[in-house]
């Protein structure tokens, strides 16, 4: 008999892996992952430029995406520089990108 899901790794540890999905689960959520898993790190303005992303809406991404813990701020003199805190999810962002090739 095959063991569950739940069973396997914990209901506490599947809720918290289900949270980070619903988080990263939004497309300019995705790109800043992706861009921010190709750089070391990025100030707001340089995410704001090159995603294309307004800065008062990329302020409400970052901020959501820190306080659950996928990304990290480093304040260097009046800038603010973020980097991916989780880079296992990456790979997952890499994956989905392939799975959507054959949908």
């Amino acid at each position: 008999m095959r063991m569950t899901l739940d069973k396997r790794i914990g209901t506490d540890k599947l809720i918290r892996a289900s949270e980070l999905l619903k988080v990263v689960a939004h497309p300019q959520r995705m790109a800043i992952m992706d861009l921010l898993g190709t750089q070391r790190r990025l100030c707001v303005s340089d995410l704001t430029r090159l995603l294309g992303i307004e800065q008062a809406i990329l302020s409400q991404h970052l901020t959501l995406m820190r306080n659950k813990g996928l990304l990290e701020v480093e304040r260097d003199g009046k800038y603010s520089f973020y980097f991916v805190r989780q880079p296992d999810l990456l790979r997952i962002i890499q994956h989905l990108e392939r799975c959507c090739d054959h949908l």
